[in-house]
């Protein structure tokens, strides 16, 4: 195998996409934490930290789900089912990497966000993906929390404690993740049947899941919302945090009524629409504290 090809693989087993996701919140949060822009060597320095601690969490949950995977059609292009990786080298690489990006964030941000980055680490490798995931259709609830650290890691490498406003972004991102997950399981069914994970949409049917995602989608707009007086938030972020709100709502609304009426639904609608929404919130997070209003 070329190089390459070695390094696209090691690069697919921390799961770009979600580094991506996990990036978009973080640098927001440190502009808010600031209240202004951050010193930028602090700022480029949290992000590589951040996406090495979530490259390795990563890494671990493809090495703990290699059966699965092998199992699900979504995750058959995945480096330890098509064999450009051992399971020696991803093990390796994973500690490899969590043990970097906790020395990399203690070194060059302060010790509170590399303790909580190893929180986060510890969070979905065995919270999530050992203990939750194969056990209960409440997993991604519960083992969403992982995915809301980065808000609270980004909070105290500015400020070097944590505060209210870091909280509520957790609790968003939180009450965000069965919206946004769940259609996804909804999609793949079948999927996850076949890989024995009990994910809602296996256990329940469609218009229950439906139900549940409008529920967490009220809450989470709801949280949201609790932002403006905690944090003091402007113009800006009220007005986009109330529209984005109520058009997120709308679509998990829609998703729902097809659902209870038996007809085709499109989850995946959802679940790219939950990105868009999540990634307005955060750019108007992180551009409020910068306007005069």
């Amino acid at each position: 195998m070329s190089v390459r090809r070695k390094v696209a693989a090691y690069v697919a087993l921390t799961k770009p996409r979600v580094i991506e996701l996990l990036l978009v919140v973080t640098a927001p949060t440190m502009i808010l934490a600031s209240n202004g822009l951050p010193d930028l060597w602090l700022l480029v320095a949290t992000l590589i930290g951040g996406a090495m601690s979530a490259g390795s969490a990563g890494a671990f949950n493809c090495y703990i789900d290699r059966d699965i995977d092998r199992v699900m059609k979504r995750t058959k292009g995945r480096p330890l089912v098509t064999g450009e990786l051992t399971d020696r080298e991803a093990l390796v690489f994973a500690y490899a990497l969590g043990i970097a990006s906790i020395l990399w964030l203690g070194v060059f941000t302060n010790w509170v966000a590399a303790g909580l980055s190893l929180l986060a680490i510890l969070l979905y490798v065995v919270f999530y993906s050992l203990i939750l995931k194969r056990r209960t259709a409440q997993n991604i609830v519960w083992g969403g929390v992982a995915g809301c650290m980065p808000v609270l890691i980004g909070w105290a490498a500015v400020t070097g404690s944590l505060d209210w406003a870091p909280f509520i972004l957790f609790l968003v991102i939180f009450l965000w993740t069965p919206p946004h997950y769940w259609p996804l399981s909804m999609k793949y069914k079948e999927d996850y049947a076949a890989a024995g994970v009990p994910m809602l949409a296996v256990v329940r049917g469609r218009a229950q899941v439906g139900l549940q995602v409008i529920l967490y989608a009220y809450a989470t707009v709801a949280a949201s919302l609790l932002l403006i007086p905690v944090a003091g938030m402007g113009l800006l972020y009220s007005s986009v945090a109330l529209v984005t709100g109520v058009w997120f709502i709308a679509e998990c609304h829609r998703l729902y009524s097809l659902a209870i009426r038996g007809v085709e639904v499109s989850p995946m609608r959802v679940f790219h629409g939950s990105i868009v929404y999540l990634s307005l919130l955060f750019l108007a997070v992180g551009i409020d504290p910068l306007l005069p209003f």
